[in-house]
């Protein structure tokens, strides 16, 4: 009980309720974090859907290349150009920052050089199915960096929901408490107070009559 964890005093009624001051703030700071939060969610997800919309138009695009090149040069053919392909030299993996969140960002890197016997040698089919599917794979790299920064959003959104929670269903009906003690302890010490005036008042008073009937006697 607040009773007996806080001693009842003027100076830890003041730093009580400073720290009732200083919660609520927090608490704003956190739902305007929160809120901030969920609108940069909601425009990622936004963001990411439309990503993969794009992503099955593509593919499709991509696969229908694929068919006609095949159709166009041959299996063995398109096998053997497929070969001579260029490969990707790097992919760079940075982090930036959402909304105090950190979330890598995904950088696509750089086709090595095509060799120039496969520039000669290079049908025109199939050097649209590359080009397909080259892009193809930018968007999944975008649709991977968008959908981590979701999960780690949502995490941060929770843990500030917790947080916010533990604020305000915790932490500042706990200190109203403590204040509520300490002014009830300080009424009960007025009316102790009080009634010990009281009584002081009237032994006093007692004392006087009695002083007085002594002296009207002797006189």
């Amino acid at each position: 009980m607040a009773g007996e964890e806080v001693r009842p005093t003027r100076l830890e009624l003041l730093r009580t309720r400073r720290r009732i001051q200083l919660a609520k703030k927090g608490l704003n700071l956190l739902k305007l974090k929160r809120s901030a939060l969920i609108a940069e969610f909601f425009a990622l997800s936004k963001e990411a859907l439309e990503l993969r919309g794009d992503l099955q138009q593509k593919i499709a695009r991509g696969y229908s290349s694929i068919r006609s090149a095949e159709m166009r040069e041959g299996p063995t053919r398109l096998e053997n150009v497929s070969m001579l392909l260029p490969r990707l030299a790097r992919i760079a993996v940075d982090t930036k920052n959402v909304m105090g969140v950190k979330t890598p960002r995904v950088d696509a890197g750089s086709y090595a050089p095509i060799p120039p016997e496969a520039l000669l040698d290079l049908p025109t089919s199939i050097d649209e199915s590359v080009r397909h599917f080259q892009g193809i794979y930018q968007v999944i790299l975008n649709i991977a960096e968008k959908e981590n920064a979701l999960r780690r959003l949502l995490k941060e959104i929770e843990k500030t929901k917790r947080r916010a929670s533990a604020i305000e269903n915790v932490l500042i009906p706990r200190l109203q408490n403590v204040v509520r003690y300490i002014k009830f302890r300080f009424d009960e010490m007025e009316r102790d107070s009080f009634s010990m005036l009281k009584t002081v008042k009237r032994k006093m008073e007692e004392q006087a009559a009695l002083e007085a009937a002594g002296a009207h006697a002797e006189a």
